[in-house]
């Protein structure tokens, strides 16, 4: 065999070579170092009407609450209502024993009769002797005499009639009735208890049809309650609405409006009573249980909004992703306002329009390239067989 004599490679191929690899390799690196989009669910900052509120938690009062006490003293006779009954006004709830005041009325109604047949005598008696005196039977002084006691005859006879009306009014109030219609509680006395005046609870009626709201309000908010009734003309603080619901249960809501607000705040917590009333018609709530106020104050016009998930916590403040025209995102500080409805206002800081990134921030930096989420590609299909290639 020959050796191998070709020549070595010349300088200018191994420059090109060296070249080429070098190029090869600055690509690779380039691969390497991209990142990838990340993706992230992005939303639509947009104008609209949105309702400022103030969401508290309020406590369901009576409208009227009455405990039933006994104005005379005395001994259960009857209990006539059952636990939990719905009484209109007027009906009897409790019965108490009459015999000692139906007593003192016919006492007292004897006592009007004998006056009544004295003050008769004593008018005759003063009529006889006025026409003996005119005869000068008699003197003056003697007419003077009958009239007097004609005069006090009458007194007497008033001051029994007025003891008869007591003895009367005693009587009534053995009979207790409900002062209202709404619903009797439970049972706190039963048939044979002995009870005092004014002293012995015998029942309690609430009144829940209306039903009022009570709840507290932040001081800060004053200047819009003070600005919404000044709004409202003759109808003043009226003119606020409240949504109530359960806790849990959003869905369902009881429509309101506001009866009260009150005339000084709490210096211990800050905070201003107001109270709102509720038909409560179909009597869903009673009284005594905790309730989701939403009080609504003003209706912010042609707000900026974005989906609560886009606004993010900082060590500066509130701050959104927001999506650029080149996919990339920058970081928007912003100053946020109400929130309801799952949107919360953006006072300054973004502009109606512009795209905010909603999920997906924690894998963001400052000019990261993003995609959204519904354009990621499908799955690729499983490839099948060919059947003529088989």
């Amino acid at each position: 065999m020959k050796p191998d004599r070709r020549a070595p490679p010349s300088v200018a191929a191994l420059l090109v070579t060296a070249l080429f690899l070098a190029a090869c390799s600055g690509n690779a690196d380039d691969k390497k170092t991209a990142p990838p989009p990340v993706p992230v669910a992005i939303a639509q900052a947009a104008a609209r009407d949105v309702p400022f509120a103030v969401d508290v938690v309020g406590r369901a009062e009576a409208f009227e609450s009455v405990t039933l006490k006994a104005r005379v003293d005395g001994q259960i006779e009857a209990v006539l209502f059952t636990e939990g009954q719905r009484v209109a006004q007027g009906d009897v709830l409790v019965r108490l024993d009459p015999s000692d005041f139906t007593a003192r009325v016919r006492q007292a109604e004897a006592s009007v009769a004998r006056d009544e047949a004295l003050l008769a005598k004593a008018h005759a008696d003063t009529l006889r002797y006025m026409a003996l005196k005119g005869r000068n039977f008699v003197s003056e002084e003697k007419v003077n005499e009958v009239r007097t006691n004609e005069a006090a005859a009458a007194a007497t006879l008033r001051a029994d009639q007025a003891a008869l009306d007591l003895a009367r009014a005693q009587l009534s109030y053995t009979t207790v009735r409900a002062p209202f219609a709404g619903i009797v509680g439970a049972r706190l006395v039963f048939p044979g208890s002995a009870i005092k005046t004014n002293d012995t609870a015998l029942a309690v009626v609430n009144r829940v049809r209306p039903l009022l709201v009570s709840f507290s309000v932040p001081e800060k908010h004053l200047p819009r309650l003070r600005a919404a009734a000044a709004g409202a003309g003759d109808k003043g603080i009226g003119a606020l609405k409240v949504a109530v619901s359960l806790p849990g249960d959003s869905a369902h809501s009881f429509e309101g409006s506001v009866r009260f607000l009150d005339n000084a705040v709490d210096a211990a917590t800050g905070t201003i009573q107001m109270k709102a009333e509720l038909p409560n018609v179909d009597e869903k709530l009673t009284p005594g249980q905790f309730l989701n106020v939403n009080l609504r104050l003003d209706t912010l016009r042609q707000a900026v909004t974005v989906p609560n998930e886009a606004v993010q916590q900082g060590p500066e403040g509130n701050f959104i992703f927001v999506v650029k025209a080149d996919s990339s995102v920058e970081v928007r500080k912003v100053e946020t306002g109400a929130s309801t409805g799952g949107l919360t206002v953006v006072a300054k800081g973004l502009q109606a329009g512009e795209t905010v990134v909603t999920d997906g921030q924690l894998r963001l930096t400052p000019g990261a390239k993003i995609r959204s989420k519904e354009d990621a590609p499908a799955p690729a299909a499983t490839a099948t067989a060919d059947p003529a290639r088989s």
